[in-house]
């Protein structure tokens, strides 16, 4: 795969990569012993990726990519900081990646927990708290709209973590508005593993042509 690829045309990749993915015809792209010797010199992904930790959310799995082809940053519920932020930013800026990926998923259990949380129920303590603290603001702004069910509540977890993106990082936004870069959320299905398109920055309106399968 190659670098530099447009929002559009690196978006469409994951989606059809995905597709392959969920009807059982992957390709395994690039993961041999040539792709290996290729890529060790240097490396030239032509995404970013942001996902959650969960361990059922392997991007280069989901997505049918090999090695080099994504610049991948997990956390749990993937939640923001200075050394997410910093390693997205190194992802476009340096790395050339135009698009940028926020992916979450049903059944979250960062989602949950902060649901929890907010409902009363026991308190989590060390640094786990940090991350239900980061959750909080999107599930509250779900039920403010009357959104309650999972399903909105990922999504709204996924619109308020590409807001938080263009907000605290004004490298990627300035890219973004320059056209130069996307940013889009996107919601895994465990159980049939599609990935649907939740919500896109920076990319032209009706793109891309296959936004869910």
């Amino acid at each position: 795969m190659v670098s530099a690829l447009s929002p559009s045309r690196a978006l469409d990749a994951l989606l059809v990569g995905n597709r392959r993915f969920v009807t059982g015809t992957p390709e395994h792209p690039n993961q041999d012993a040539a792709r290996r010797t290729e890529v060790a010199p240097g490396q030239r992904p032509f995404a970013v990726l942001l996902g959650c930790s969960d361990s059922r959310l392997a991007a280069e799995i989901i997505f049918d990519q090999g090695l080099g082809d994504l610049f991948v940053v997990r956390t749990a519920g993937h939640v923001l900081g200075p050394e997410v932020l910093g390693s997205i930013e190194y992802g476009t800026s340096v790395l050339d990646c135009r698009l940028v990926v926020v992916l979450g998923h049903d059944s979250c259990g960062a989602v949950a927990a902060a649901r929890d949380a907010l409902d009363g129920g026991r308190p989590v303590g060390g640094y786990v708290r940090d991350v239900v603290e980061k959750v909080t603001p999107s599930v509250l702004a779900a039920r403010a709209a009357g959104l309650n069910s999972d399903a909105d509540m990922i999504d709204a977890h996924i619109r308020h973590t590409v807001d938080l993106l263009l907000e605290r990082s004004r490298a990627l936004a300035e890219q973004v508005a320059s056209g130069h870069t996307g940013v889009v959320g996107l919601a895994y299905q465990l159980a049939d593993g599609t990935a649907r398109l939740v919500t896109s920055r920076g990319l032209p309106t009706g793109a891309p042509e296959t936004d869910t399968i």
